[in-house]
């Protein structure tokens, strides 16, 4: 899970809320999830994410690292119906909470207790052909300004980043394919971890505006494989007219689109 301070959603609004959290509808309606009313919260990257893993093809078999209460679980769930999904998180109240989204959104979908950091060989799970997750973010000891306690595990990840793309490699068949979005000053880390067991790398920027540097990366990486690394032209998210996001972000946040690789 990653916090999103910057990323808004206007497909998001909030419909209810309860002592347990606030309930949100994805997708123009067709993905209903249960968040906490304060801390981490859904937003752009899980989107983004999801629209990414469903444009694979050949996928029957995927695992999410760090599901949280399963938004971009649930999305490409609605958007592939006939994928097998499973979604590993370590806090309890997430998972709490992703159990109840199993039962507001059609398909079954396991939701598995787990720490990432523990490593694939710990959890007896089969390989998938596709693992897809948008990591915790901040994972620096030095940070200056610890978040709050409920934000804390969208923020750090307390094995680090390469503990998560080890998962990945692992938990992967030969041939299939791994997706992170994340922070875009972590591109280079990324692409060497993965570089254990990875090639075919594909990334594509994500800027907030045309005229600003990209604050997140798609990176698609296949195991075993040999392409020469490709980078797509960016997706911007605002334009500088009246929209919120720009159409085809819009169309993403719709579910009328995925997005290519």
């Amino acid at each position: 899970m990653a916090l999103e301070n910057n990323l808004d959603m206007t497909s998001e609004t909030p419909a209810h809320s309860d002592t347990n959290g606030v309930l949100t509808h994805l997708l123009n309606g067709r993905v209903k999830v249960m968040q906490p009313a304060k801390g981490y919260r859904i937003g752009m990257d899980g989107a983004l994410l999801a629209a990414g893993c469903a444009t694979i093809p050949k996928i029957r078999t995927a695992l999410e690292l760090g599901c949280g209460v399963g938004g971009a679980l649930f999305s490409l769930k609605a958007r592939c119906p006939a994928l097998t999904l499973t979604g590993i998180e370590r806090e309890a109240a997430y998972v709490m909470l992703a159990q109840q989204n199993r039962l507001l959104n059609a398909g079954d979908v396991a939701i598995v207790s787990g720490d990432i950091g523990k490593g694939f060989k710990c959890f007896d799970l089969p390989r998938v052909d596709l693992v897809f997750s948008n990591p915790p973010f901040f994972d620096d000891p030095d940070l200056l300004r610890p978040p709050h306690e409920t934000k804390r595990a969208a923020w750090i990840a307390d094995d680090g980043l390469d503990a998560w793309l080890d998962f990945a490699q692992a938990a992967v068949n030969d041939g299939g394919h791994i997706v992170f979005i994340h922070r875009a000053d972590r591109l280079a880390d990324i692409l060497s971890g993965l570089s254990k067991k990875c090639g075919a790398f594909v990334v594509r920027p994500v800027l907030p505006f045309a005229d600003k540097d990209a604050k997140r990366v798609l990176v698609k990486a296949q195991r075993l494989g040999k392409a020469p690394l490709r980078l797509l032209p960016p997706l911007i998210l605002h334009d500088n007219g009246e929209r919120k996001h720009t159409p085809a972000v819009e169309a993403i946040l719709r579910g009328e689109t995925g997005l290519g690789w």
